[in-house]
């Protein structure tokens, strides 16, 4: 329950981390089979990693025009991957409750260069209801017509309602999650 838990929360992040991502991206269309999100917490002070496998996102980006830049993402939340054994726990009411937040959304708005392929992504983040402004530094690599969107952004799940009831305890489920991205995204 406690393994479940841990997992549940690093989807959330996850979801966060995917949308701070591409709201560095370029108009381009998300390879997601080159694409990960991984949301590592901590359960009982051992580092736990979950994937969410489906999102949808409209990015616009230009290096030379950050600040023309935008990103909106949505995460389908039921999509979060800590395995079978777990998956059914982090999508109901105590962790991303899926039936009735199907959706983790970021939407950007601005994008600030610091220095050399790195940019500052500040947008509200939203999970299960609850939003907060956030900053996320983003890498972005280019190669030929792809363009590559890394990062981590530590946020806390409480926060986000994610971890409730019994679960709201961060001393078995640390209060801090990483949410770390690696986004491939060829241009239109």
């Amino acid at each position: 329950m406690k393994l479940k838990l841990n997992r549940w929360m690093l989807a959330a992040y996850a979801a966060t981390s995917l949308a701070l991502a591409l709201a560095a991206g370029a108009q381009a269309q998300v390879d997601m089979s080159k694409s990960t999100v991984i949301a590592t917490s901590k359960q009982m002070n051992v580092p736990t990693d979950g994937k969410f496998n489906k999102f949808t996102a409209q990015i616009a980006f230009d290096a030379a025009k950050p600040a023309a830049g935008s990103a909106n993402l949505s995460i389908d939340t039921g999509s979060f991957d800590l395995g079978d054994n777990y998956n059914k726990q982090v999508r109901g009411a105590e962790w991303f409750d899926s039936a009735k937040y199907p959706n983790a959304t970021f939407v950007s708005s601005a994008i600030a260069p610091a220095g050399g392929n790195k940019f500052n992504v500040t947008g509200k983040l939203t999970i299960k209801g609850k939003s907060q402004t956030v900053t996320m530094p983003v890498t972005v690599t280019q190669a030929g017509a792809t363009e590559t969107f890394d990062g981590a952004l530590p946020i806390k799940r409480t926060q986000y309602d994610v971890g409730t009831g019994e679960w709201k305890d961060t001393s078995i489920v640390a209060d801090e999650v990483v949410i770390k991205f690696h986004i491939v995204a060829a241009k239109k």
